[in-house]
């Protein structure tokens, strides 16, 4: 009796001294796994099985810390670490000192070092914009945006563009790409049309084959990154175009116009979804269950995880700064990873005392890190945290530029020509003018080393489209090149004028009053037109540009939209090296007030949904 009186006492002490370290947040691993190697540090285990070993050692801090994504610029390695957040990001223009691959890297691994020393050595995954591009990084290889992707239709090579991408981002240690962007943007009005590869769901489903670039055949490979199909949903539809705002349609119309693209990046593999900005129908996206966990993960039934957007959950009550209420309805409406740039630590703590009080169920949390768990470890991030550099000498490299000429070349839409094109190679006389002749960051555009992007003739390495002009032009051929237009008289033979927007990105972007040329554009025109020289205009936008009052006065119209860093792929369809081929992704409105005009609505634009000329055959 002695005995078995100690025997239930011993019992009794080792079952409360356990409540007691569950109660206190430090996870129970029986005695046998602590002497041995952890099933989820076996990479020979499958990934289910490596998930589940691992949560089992984890306490509601780490757990909670894995849902949580913080900036760089506020989380250091050793606050990332202690917060055991689950991922840090670099926001637009958030870059390391100096802003090179190898710092990126060095910065990222030192990320790295400070999550995989914590007690259970889970690594963080590293995310950036990684648009049309490694673009927040300077050097790297500049695409056109997805609206002159979409003009182009070429998935094939949209494709090669994720995987070019891919390698360029891992190169720096940033494993998480948040892109591509499968908006159907309805109105031009709105400042991320050009995110847009077009104005109907065909284009972003047939273009959102850039997922399987961006992941690879296997997400472990040391040149793929984890895909964002973003934003979930109904972005490119709110009324007016405003950013953010309210889209006031059926659920009939949110099936037919913004679901699919998402079908389609689900059927891809896409490991990743964001949740966007905008309400439907009053009610903000983030604290949407029906959406996101009806529709998103059981309807699609995605299994990767659900990011936020930035402070998106601040948004949920229309008040500045998040609340608990906002964080339960959040992250029981089906968020996984909550992106808080600067105020981790307070979601961190809201959120476990959210748990702890029961109005979030454990269920949900144990849902979301099984989410980003599977994804890390299907990154191979387990085994290997830290950057392949390897990859650093293919960064910015030769071919990687070809490709993004070649982007430029198929994006380029003729919309008239009066047998001005293309342009003789030899023995010409090219008067060239505008304030996007010359300017690598206006054809750029936004998210370019900046979050709304930057004025400036050589802001990242590339070609302006004034640079293509003149390497393309043969034996005897004179290029002269004024912004204003000072000096062009009748002994040229053809003026080429590069107008357009300049860089803006999401916000900054939205023009109530519609897309119309600026006052220097008008008056460029002018001054050309009165010359009595043929006029070649190219614009390069975001979107289309009310230029109906100018058409007549032009003979050659072409539009570039955001070619990127290889402007001389817009020289190459001027000169006719390459017969155009592009087609309009976007109604192209004959008036600002058209606006909202899209494909199959009843109204008639100044070119239609996929209108594009090209030369005639000789050429």
């Amino acid at each position: 009796m002695p005995l078995l009186r100690t025997t239930r006492s011993l019992r009794a002490t080792r079952t409360s001294v356990l409540a007691g370290l569950l109660l206190a947040g430090t996870a129970f691993v029986p005695m046998a796994s602590a002497t041995a190697t952890p099933l989820y540090q076996n990479p020979r285990a499958s990934v289910s099985d490596r998930v589940t070993d691992l949560m089992a050692r984890m306490t509601l801090d780490d757990k909670v810390g894995q849902m949580t994504q913080g900036e760089r610029g506020s989380a250091t390695p050793t606050q990332a670490a202690a917060a055991r957040l689950g991922s840090v990001l670099s926001g637009g223009g958030s870059t390391p000192t100096p802003n090179t691959p190898q710092a990126w890297a060095d910065m990222i691994d030192a990320y790295q070092r400070a999550a995989t020393s914590t007690g259970l050595g889970i690594p963080i995954i590293y995310g950036s914009d990684s648009v049309h591009g490694h673009n927040n990084a300077y050097g790297a290889t500049i695409f056109p945006h997805n609206i002159g992707l979409g003009a182009a239709n070429d998935p094939a090579l949209v494709r090669q563009i994720g995987a070019v991408t891919a390698q360029e981002t891992a190169a720096t240690g940033v494993k998480w790409a948040f892109a591509p962007c499968l908006c159907v943007a309805r109105d031009d009005r709105w400042g991320r049309t050009y995110e847009s590869f077009g104005e109907v769901p065909a284009n972003p489903v047939a273009n959102s084959v850039v997922i399987e670039g961006l992941q690879g055949s296997s997400l472990a490979a040391p040149a793929s990154v984890l895909a964002t199909a973003k934003h979930f949903i109904g972005d490119g539809g709110t009324t007016g175009g405003v950013d953010q705002g309210n889209t006031q349609i059926s659920l009939d119309e949110l099936r037919k116009i913004h679901l699919p693209p998402f079908q389609a990046a689900i059927a891809h593999g896409v490991g990743s979804v964001m949740i966007s900005f905008n309400s439907w129908n009053g009610v903000k996206d983030h604290g949407n269950k029906f959406l996101i966990t009806d529709l998103l993960k059981g309807e699609l039934r995605f299994s990767g995880f659900v990011v936020s957007d930035w402070n998106g959950i601040d948004q949920i009550d229309g008040q500045a700064g998040f609340t608990a209420a906002e964080v339960k309805q959040a992250v029981n409406a089906g968020i996984d990873m909550v992106m808080v740039p600067n105020d981790y630590a307070k979601f961190v703590s809201t959120l476990k005392a959210e748990v702890l009080n029961g109005h979030v169920p454990m269920s949900r949390i144990d849902d979301a890190n099984r989410r980003i768990l599977t994804k890390k470890f299907e990154l191979g991030l387990f085994e290997h945290p830290y950057t392949d550099r390897s990859l650093q000498q293919d960064f910015g490299s030769a071919a990687h530029h070809a490709l993004a000429r070649q982007a430029a070349r198929e994006s380029q839409v003729l919309l008239k020509n009066d047998g001005v094109l293309p342009l003789a190679k030899a023995d010409n006389r090219i008067f060239v003018a505008g304030k996007n002749a010359n300017d690598m960051g206006n054809q750029a555009g936004g998210w370019t080393l900046t979050w709304q992007g930057q004025s400036g003739e050589r802001v990242i390495p590339g070609t302006t489209i004034l640079d293509g002009i003149k390497a393309g032009a043969g034996k005897g051929t004179v290029v002269t090149y004024d912004r204003a237009g000072g000096g062009i008289n009748s002994s040229y033979k053809v003026a080429v004028a590069v107008v357009g927007e300049t860089p803006y990105a999401e916000g900054q972007g939205d023009r109530p009053g519609g897309v119309v040329l600026d006052a220097e554009d008008v008056a460029l025109i002018g001054k050309l037109k009165a010359s009595g020289v043929p006029l070649v205009v190219v614009t390069v936008s975001g979107r289309p540009l009310d230029i109906s009052a100018q058409l007549p006065s032009i003979r050659g119209l072409v539009a570039a939209w955001l070619p990127g860093s290889e402007g001389a792929g817009v020289a190459d369809v001027l000169y006719g090296d390459y017969n155009p081929t592009g087609k309009l992704s976007f109604t192209w409105p004959k008036s600002a007030s058209q606006q909202p005009i899209n494909a199959g609505d009843g109204k008639q634009g100044l070119f239609p949904y996929g209108y594009g000329l090209s030369y005639s055959r000789r050429h």
